[in-house]
C-alpha cells in the first residue's frame, strides 16, 4: 500500500452504506486514509436514517451528498469495495476490490439501520488495521 492509501465505497444509490462505511472511515483513521464513495446512480439525499445512526455515535454525516461513481474515482483508490449491493466497479489492474454484504438500510427505521451501522464499523475497523496500522482515531 503506498504511504496514504485511498479506499472507495461503492452502492447503487450511495445514500447509506457506502455513506455509513466513508464517515467511519473517515472518523477512525483520520487523514491516514483518502476516502472517496459514490454510486452507479446516486439519490437524492443520503438516508435520514442512516445520518441519524451516524449522529447517535458521534459521526456527523449530515453534509454529505451522494456522488456518481466515475472512472476516474476507481482509477484514483487503491481498495474499492461494494456494498452488496450488486453494483460493480471498472476493474483496473493493481487495485483491490473487495464486497462487503450488508442488508440495505433504504426505506429502514432507525431500529434497523443501528445493526448495519455496527457491521459496518467493525468492517472498516478491520480495513484500517490492515491498510494503515497506526494508532485509533475517534475511538471512544
Amino acid at each position: 500500500m503506498p504511504v496514504k492509501p485511498s479506499v472507495l465505497f461503492v452502492c447503487v444509490h450511495n445514500a447509506g452504506r457506502s455513506q455509513m462505511a466513508a464517515a467511519w472511515l473517515t472518523h477512525l483513521a483520520g487523514d491516514r486514509i483518502e476516502v472517496r464513495s459514490a454510486g452507479s446512480r446516486p439519490g437524492a439525499a443520503v438516508n435520514p436514517a442512516a445520518v441519524e445512526a451516524m449522529r447517535e455515535v458521534g459521526v456527523d454525516m449530515s453534509a454529505a451528498t451522494p456522488k456518481v461513481l466515475t472512472v476516474d474515482a476507481v482509477r484514483a483508490s487503491d481498495v474499492c469495495i461494494t456494498m452488496g449491493c450488486g453494483d460493480a466497479c471498472p476493474v483496473f489492474p493493481g487495485k483491490r476490490y473487495l464486497d462487503w454484504t450488508l442488508d440495505d438500510p433504504a426505506g429502514q427505521g432507525i431500529e434497523a439501520v443501528r445493526p448495519i451501522r455496527d457491521a459496518i464499523r467493525v468492517l472498516v475497523e478491520d480495513l484500517i488495521a490492515e491498510i494503515a496500522p497506526g494508532p485509533a482515531q475517534g475511538r471512544g
